[in-house]
């Protein structure tokens, strides 16, 4: 959080719009874009942050298997991940362009530097840092990562977490994804990032 910030007092007003309605008096200018690991909590914290700003919400994965109208497992097996990374560069690209809302993207998009690039110039990227112990508790039982069909997935999704975080660094903002923390209060926790350390992205109402 930027230095200087009344902490406090951002908390106190976020705290008085939750008896309220926060869309009535918070304002989004640019896209929200959710970074980082699978098993993160990009699409939970998404939507639940885009309710909480009465905003759209998007998942690129989403957006990608209902243009294909195939699953992205599916496109993996079928076209190769080099294919589904073209489009998913589209995706973003064109989510990016449309109304400013919460945009929820897959753990890999963000290695792309152009996605990067759009995304910090068409909006703001925030990175769900997770540990590597909690990603692995929350997808060790979904079979539908393709990454991790491999013989020691556990082996994989670490290979996957050490060469990708440094990447994930990049983003514009990080807020820390923990255990045992409900929804609404990450979606809170990123609420207030945004509002003490990018105003031109969320702003409350005069």
């Amino acid at each position: 959080m930027a230095e200087g910030t009344d902490h406090k007092g951002l908390t106190r007003g976020l705290d008085d719009m939750s008896r309220g309605s926060a869309s009535a008096v918070l304002k989004l200018h640019k896209t929200i874009v959710f970074v980082g690991m699978m098993g993160a909590g990009k699409t939970a914290v998404g939507r639940t942050l885009a309710a909480h700003l009465g905003v759209v919400f998007r998942d690129s994965d989403h957006e990608i298997e209902e243009a294909a109208q195939m699953t992205i497992a599916e496109i993996f097996a079928r076209d190769g991940e080099a294919f589904f990374r073209r489009k998913e560069t589209q995706i973003i690209d064109r989510l990016l362009d449309g109304v400013p809302g919460v945009l929820s993207t897959g753990g890999g998009a963000f290695m792309s530097e152009e996605n990067r690039r759009n995304m910090s110039q068409k909006g703001v990227s925030i990175w769900l840092n997770a540990d590597l112990d909690l990603l692995w508790e929350r997808v060790r039982h979904k079979d539908t990562r393709p990454l991790l069909k491999t013989p020691d997935p556990k082996a994989t999704l670490r290979e996957i977490y050490e060469r990708r975080t440094p990447i994930y660094r990049l983003a514009d903002l990080s807020v820390k994804s923990e255990p045992k923390i409900s929804l609404d209060s990450m979606a809170h926790r990123v609420t207030l990032a945004l509002l003490a350390e990018r105003p031109d992205v969320l702003e409350k109402n005069a």
